[in-house]
């Protein structure tokens, strides 16, 4: 007999604990690491400098020239970016041949490897370890940073979608908070400390390989990928907690039909699809305009910026502790308002309010010598920055990115966008010192420029899709590349139907 749960309108579903655990595992499991590992090396800068210099003397009795030393430690930065753009290439092939949750354990062995290294690095005085560990651990985050919310967002709900899908941005700001915490001078961001603090990104991947094959994968893999319909009925009835799934499994079937016409696509059939040609555009430039929106720049500068604010030097790394808090709590918000306030309202607040802020702290620091309280302006806009870029720009282009794509373009789809996310870290972290030097305070109205054309973009093209199935999403973009889906070879186009079950099924 059926569950009196059945009573819950169709598709909204409450959580339940197979999908609040699988959600927290996978992104402790992956995303934690991603932004522990962007912020890890900061604090402890001088001591790992300090460590190259001892080792390269010991090795050849000179002490490392200062342009030697500066460029092994931008290489110990940047591999990191350059290893996410790899793990971003990985995406595609890996998620479809391992599956999504597959792929995520297969995932840590680019994290333990290089913890491992990173760790002993000291003992076997070795810097060269640790640039080649970046590069692992980059590998990992690239991965990671795309296939938990891949995951996530097939394995939730359309009602909790969004909600979920902001979740993995939440470790990541809770990742960075933690190596900000272990930083302090006084725990582990010290002379003896550091290869601990480096060596720590080991331990989620290890309780990730631990629980997660404890929970299922995503049905939607195993049903439309696989065609194993009887392990997605088990695995959708665990994720929400009763057995009647069966209208879940008809739009799955239905979304499955519409696509056999186009088989899995790779990124130059996805690139030549007229079908997608203004998701694939969105992907891009919602990545483009979350990391050449200054969020990195923001972060590899704020010291700077706190210590001409009048800040004492021990100090200010309890100021950055309290930027990065900040960030965990607006991050936690944006999963709470999300489903309420929809994807595009939060992507249009937040690039208005980096946008605004940029231009205010282009005068704060035009006008920082002049005018005493100019500072404190300065400091202001830092963490109203960090406000916006948390409910909007950071967390919500990997929601959409899931919702946008259906099944067969989804792993390319990703794959696309991190690329472009990676590529563009990198080139902020390549250029921005350059930038600086040239532009001043000025450089921030570069990337105030960026988030206003983000923004119109948004305005103009992106539309909203929370609480919509993949189908009626496709459906809705069908309309816009003025073009119609087919529910497989032969059949009549799906009009703008919305994607009802069969009688059957209901």
């Amino acid at each position: 007999s059926p569950s009196p749960k059945i009573s819950t309108p169709p598709g909204n579903y409450q959580l339940t604990a197979v999908l609040v655990l699988a959600t927290l595992i996978s992104a402790f499991g992956s995303s934690f690491q991603y932004g522990y590992n962007v912020a890890v090396v900061n604090s402890p800068s001088l001591f790992i400098e300090a460590f190259y210099n001892s080792t390269y003397m010991e090795r050849y009795g000179v002490p490392m020239e200062e342009e030697v030393l500066t460029l092994l430690w931008s290489l110990s930065v940047s591999m990191y970016p350059l290893g996410g753009l790899l793990g971003s290439l990985m995406v595609a092939p890996l998620v479809n041949k391992l599956g999504r949750k597959g792929t995520l354990l297969f995932n840590n062995i680019f994290s333990i490897v290089p913890a491992v290294m990173m760790g002993v690095s000291e003992t076997i005085r070795s810097y060269e370890i640790i640039i080649v560990a970046r590069v692992l651990v980059g590998i990992c985050a690239g991965l990671s940073s795309n296939v938990v919310p891949m995951y996530l967002g097939e394995i939730s709900p359309k009602n909790l979608r969004g909600a979920l899908g902001i979740v993995p941005q939440l470790f990541i700001t809770i990742g960075i908070l933690s190596a900000q915490v272990l930083g302090i001078r006084n725990i582990l961001g010290n002379s003896t400390g550091w290869p601990l603090m480096l060596g720590l990104t080991g331990i989620p991947a290890v309780v990730e390989l631990l629980l997660l094959p404890l929970f299922p994968e995503s049905p939607r893999y195993l049903l439309i990928q696989r065609g194993d319909d009887t392990t997605a009925r088990k695995a959708l009835q665990r994720l929400r907690g009763w057995e009647e799934v069966d209208e879940e499994l008809s739009e799955m079937r239905l979304e499955n039909q519409s696509e056999r016409a186009e088989g899995q696509l790779s990124v130059v059939s996805l690139l030549s699809q007229a079908s997608l040609r203004w998701q694939l555009t969105s992907i891009i430039v919602m990545n483009m305009g979350q990391q050449l929106s200054g969020v990195n720049a923001i972060y590899y500068y704020a010291d700077s910026i706190y210590a001409s604010a009048g800040v004492q030097e021990n100090h200010i790394q309890f100021v950055t502790v309290g930027t990065g808090a900040v960030n965990v709590v607006m991050t936690i918000a944006a999963v709470f308002i999300v489903e309420a306030a929809g994807r595009r309202l939060l992507l249009l607040i937040g690039f208005g309010i980096c946008c605004a802020a940029c231009v205010l702290l282009t005068i704060a620091l035009k006008f920082q010598e002049s005018l005493s309280w100019m500072p404190y302006l300065s400091i202001a806009c830092i963490i109203i920055y960090v406000i916006g870029h948390a409910i909007g720009p950071s967390p919500i282009p990997y929601v959409v990115t899931t919702e946008i794509f259906r099944q067969s373009s989804r792993p390319a789809a990703f794959m696309v966008a991190g690329s472009v996310h990676w590529l563009c870290n990198f080139t902020v972290g390549l250029v921005f010192p350059f930038l600086e030097r040239g532009l001043g305070p000025y450089s921030f109205i570069i990337f105030s420029g960026v988030c206003l054309a983000t923004f119109i973009y948004i305005w103009m093209v992106v539309q909203e899709t929370k609480n919509k199935t993949f189908l009626e999403i496709s459906q809705m973009f069908a309309k816009k590349n003025k073009v119609e889906i087919k529910q497989a070879y032969g059949d009549e186009p799906l009009k703008g139907r919305t994607a009802a079950p069969p009688p059957a099924a209901r």
